[in-house]
């Protein structure tokens, strides 16, 4: 450590009135770790829907026997979607006679222009916080790795409805199982409005958001 950076470490301490092997005092945390609205419930799959849609996601709601149908239409004039290695097989049936199916697994990854030239992707995801409108992916086999979400215009996600919590504690709760997993956190498509003040979509990720809510 260099003279300077202890002095200057050493006037803040002194600032604070510790010493440096003092415990820094606790910070007092009185947010909400719980809602009042329970997680799957009617109210917390309504008020994740107007979220998303606010966000100008594009919201699709079925039963879990008419997923693969729902996703079917969906991707009809996709020409190719790209799923990750876990995927539920029953997920794809629909997609048999319809556009491509390309599987990016790890040992046999697409590459940056396969994944740019594909039509969609298509995934599950770890869960969703209704309150804030975003969907929060893990990495796990459903969801397979970052790029996969991120490189193609169009995203359609699979929401489960035991998935969707009221609130951001109860989401991190979730994710604590496995902290060391990479998170993407999704908020309607991907949007900036840096330039000038006007909405560009597409530019850090998918143009288009599908988000399928299976109750």
């Amino acid at each position: 450590m260099s003279e300077a950076r202890e002095a200057v470490l050493a006037r803040i301490r002194d600032a604070l009135g510790r010493t440096p092997d003092a415990t820094p005092p606790a910070v007092p945390h009185a947010y909400r770790t719980r809602s009042d609205v329970a997680p799957g419930s009617p109210e917390a799959l309504d008020l994740l829907v107007d979220r998303l849609e606010d966000y100008k996601a594009r919201v699709h709601r079925c039963a879990a026997a008419d997923l693969p149908a729902t996703l079917a239409a969906l991707l009809a004039d996709a020409g190719s979607v790209v799923v990750p290695p876990g995927l539920p097989g029953d997920w794809l049936a629909g997609l048999l006679a319809g556009p491509d199916v390309h599987t990016d697994a790890p040992g046999a990854r697409l590459s940056n222009a396969d994944l740019d030239g594909a039509g969609a992707v298509l995934t599950g995801a770890r869960v969703a916080i209704a309150e804030t409108g975003t969907i929060v992916l893990d990495g796990e086999p459903d969801q397979g790795r970052r790029a996969i979400t991120l490189v193609p215009d169009r995203h359609v996600c699979v929401v489960t409805a035991a998935q969707v919590v009221a609130t951001v504690p109860e989401a991190i709760a979730v994710l604590g199982a496995h902290p060391t997993r990479p998170l993407t956190w999704i908020a309607g498509p991907s949007a900036t409005s840096d330039i000038e003040l006007q909405r560009v979509e597409g530019v850090h990720g998918p143009r288009t958001l599908d988000v399928v809510l299976v109750r």
